[in-house]
């Protein structure tokens, strides 16, 4: 049996209607706007945390957005932290004594000996780690976040080969 035998008799009686692509376009709305129902969660002001997420987009270090916001550098950490930023200052081994330290295991001279951070690093580690980012928040932010990076959210991913560069050489 072949195609045509399968198809013979069957006839179209409707058109199909064009219905368009759907989207969701939630940009018409400031990025202040989107992050008013998270208002009470963050540590400064919405209009402030837009313009630290939006400095901190462009490439800026976070220290720049939080002059540019207005705010302490230590607020600016927090807010980004809140938004599905990762800014912990320290490394994994690091971590893992804070939170010892979080625990009760260590005393707070031990850890902060032991980690090897300054005070105010040890400060926004431990925020970081006794306080989960807001995924409603981190969605409202995503797409600015996103928008001035490359296509995989890494600023270097034009710069770096993947496994299929390795069959070239």
């Amino acid at each position: 049996m072949g195609l045509s035998d399968i198809a013979a008799g069957i006839e179209v009686t409707a058109e199909q209607r064009d219905r368009g692509v759907a989207t969701v376009d939630e940009t018409a709305s400031s990025l202040a706007e989107r992050l008013a129902d998270h208002a009470d969660a963050l540590p400064c002001a919405v209009g402030e945390a837009a313009t630290v997420v939006e400095v901190y987009a462009e490439g800026r270090a976070i220290g720049t957005a939080a002059r540019v916001a207005g705010i302490a550098p230590m607020t600016a950490a927090k807010t980004l932290h809140l938004l599905g930023e990762q800014v912990t200052p320290l490394g994994p081994t690091a971590r893992d004594v804070l939170c010892d330290w979080l625990h009760g295991e260590l005393a707070r001279t031990d850890a902060l000996e032991l980690t090897g951070a300054t005070e105010r690093e040890f400060a926004l580690a431990a925020y970081v780690e006794t306080h989960d980012p807001i995924p409603e928040a981190r969605e409202a932010v995503a797409e600015t976040l996103s928008s001035g990076l490359g296509g995989d959210g890494d600023p270097l991913a034009e710069t770096m080969s993947d496994v299929g560069d390795l069959r070239e050489l």
